[in-house]
């Protein structure tokens, strides 16, 4: 079994916890984790760009000016799109860009983006992480003890709106749940501060 630090929201060693290495020691899978952040960023986009192609911008019914005898290129319409005030070629039309990746698939991606953070030093395990009330300046304090001082994804076993309102005006630092974690997020962020209770959940949801 994987042995990790257990930290207390002072920066303070409490003890160990130890880790599902078939969840946070398997050898990270690049290509698969490369595939669930194309699809995360796929299913976020809104597919509502629009563009009028020469069919659909006002005007230009009629023949500007005659075919022959001019000295001038023939033109049929004054909507062309290489002309000013024309349609667009190929107009981008709305549409839906997500799509599913397997479940097995996005397992994997989990897995390999946790295991790689685990890997590289940057999971950090915190005994509870619990306010009171919302105070901004008791994250910072926990942010300084623990040495995270980059991007940093915090992640709660349930949603606790003291941890995500006194987060939320923090540069940087972003705020998830167990349930939604995803690997976009975990591989976005310089160091991922996850709660003791955080990390039974997700050992029992991949296990």
């Amino acid at each position: 079994m994987l042995k990790v630090t257990l930290f207390n929201m002072e920066g303070i060693d409490v003890g160990e916890m130890e880790l599902e290495e078939s969840i946070f020691g398997i050898n990270p899978n690049e290509s698969v984790m490369h595939d669930a952040v194309i699809n995360y960023l796929a299913n976020l986009r809104s597919g509502t760009q629009s563009s009028l192609t020469r069919g659909e911008v006002r005007g230009g019914g009629s023949k500007p000016y005659k075919q022959n005898k001019i000295d001038r290129s023939r033109a049929g319409s004054i909507r062309m799109p290489h002309w000013r005030g024309g349609g667009v070629v190929f107009a981008p039309k709305p549409r839906d860009y997500s799509y599913k990746l397997n479940k097995k698939v996005k397992r994997l991606a989990i897995k390999s983006a946790l295991s790689s953070k685990v890997m590289n030093k940057e999971f950090i395990v915190v005994d509870e992480i619990k306010l009171d009330n919302y105070r901004t300046k008791s994250i910072v304090a926990m942010l300084n003890a623990l040495g995270a001082d980059k991007k940093v994804l915090i992640v709660t076993p349930f949603i606790d709106n003291f941890i995500i309102k006194s987060s939320n005006n923090i540069p940087g630092v972003e705020t998830t749940v167990a349930d939604s974690i995803n690997v976009y997020n975990v591989l976005n962020c310089d160091q991922l501060i996850i709660a003791k209770e955080a990390v039974t959940r997700i050992t029992e949801m991949y296990s």
